[in-house]
């Protein structure tokens, strides 16, 4: 026989992670910052054994910051990202309001100019690559996208007629339009032809098709199971929704692409130290180079300031500050 808890009492509290995707969930943050919040405050609280964050103030907290700081010797943006983990954490899933973390002194970024390939170097990059990874690269530097971008588009996202990509959810919750090469269509179009037939051996082994949108995917449940919501890059093997219990296919996981661009660098012999990231500023230079406004290039890159752009304006291949030296007047 079930045994029934005391009227009035009151319910066991739930694992504080458990809360903290639950206020993430709520907030519908995306799955990348679920993880990071995750991963930080599952370190905050293992560096202060273990010990709840109620018990812990200020001075854990900054003994944890520093810590990383100089022991950990991570990035400015890292550390930042820890704060803002902690942030949420004590705001929104605590709930206890601590003015004091205002004060708490953010790392500041160090002002690094990007890595930029020239377009001899994008070709020779490009001949070092094969398969998806090729096509994905080409994607990459041919619309200035994110990785995460890139591997996360749908079908119902290429837009072949209007020459065009619509860009979901991109860094910041925002959707923006960027174009769809005119190289990159035929290859694009082959490439699509095989996944349909993943695809379509999904449905035949009655897997449960692919993750959709927090809000869509309970309006629309049966939309999980559409070709227009299947991934423009799959991963290869499915995995098993512990939510569901069923049977699904996610896109390909970015560290594929990312270790395949790293032998590409190292087969290229470049000496620079490039990532897929690199591909996007190298997209952004060249736009300037050939003469394309700053305003157009910052609504293709998806960029809130138009600021975040100039950036690009220095690495154009013009020299330093695009001043002509004296000595080449000699």
């Amino acid at each position: 026989m079930r045994s029934l808890s005391p009227v009035g009492s009151a319910p066991p509290e739930r694992r504080l992670l458990d809360r903290v995707r639950s206020a993430i969930f709520v907030r519908h943050y995306s799955r990348r910052t679920e993880e990071a919040y995750i991963y930080w405050i599952k370190r905050y609280v293992r560096f202060h054994g273990v010990r709840h964050p109620r018990e812990l103030g200020r001075r854990e907290v900054e003994r944890f910051l520093s810590h990383l700081a100089t022991d950990a010797r991570v990035s400015a943006s890292t550390q930042n990202q820890a704060l803002s983990a902690l942030l949420f954490l004590y705001r929104e899933v605590i709930g206890e309001p601590l003015d004091w973390l205002d004060n708490v002194v953010r790392a500041k970024r160090p002002a690094r100019l990007p890595v930029v390939l020239s377009r001899d170097e994008v070709k020779l990059v490009l001949g070092c690559l094969t398969g998806t990874a090729h096509l994905m690269v080409t994607v990459l530097y041919g619309t200035g996208m994110r990785l995460a971008e890139c591997v996360s588009l749908r079908i119902k996202d290429i837009d072949f007629d209007g020459n065009q990509i619509l860009v979901r959810d991109g860094k910041g919750g925002k959707d923006r339009v960027t174009m769809l090469p005119q190289s990159v269509k035929k290859d694009l179009t082959a490439h699509l032809e095989r996944v349909q037939g993943i695809y379509r051996l999904d449905l035949v082994r009655g897997a449960g098709g692919v993750e959709l949108p927090q809000a869509f995917g309970r309006k629309a449940p049966n939309a999980e199971r559409e070709w227009c919501w299947f991934w423009v890059f799959p991963a290869t093997r499915q995995y098993l929704d512990v939510m569901t219990g069923q049977r699904r296919r996610h896109h390909i996981d970015e560290s594929v692409l990312q270790r395949a661009v790293k032998r590409a660098m190292s087969d290229s012999g470049i000496p620079k130290r490039a990532s897929c990231h690199t591909f996007r500023h190298s997209f952004a230079t060249h736009l300037l180079e050939a003469g394309y406004d700053i305003r157009t290039v910052q609504e293709l890159l998806g960029h809130r300031e138009v600021s975040t752009t100039m950036i690009y304006t220095h690495v154009l291949n013009r020299g330093g500050k695009g001043v002509r030296s004296p000595v080449d007047s000699l």
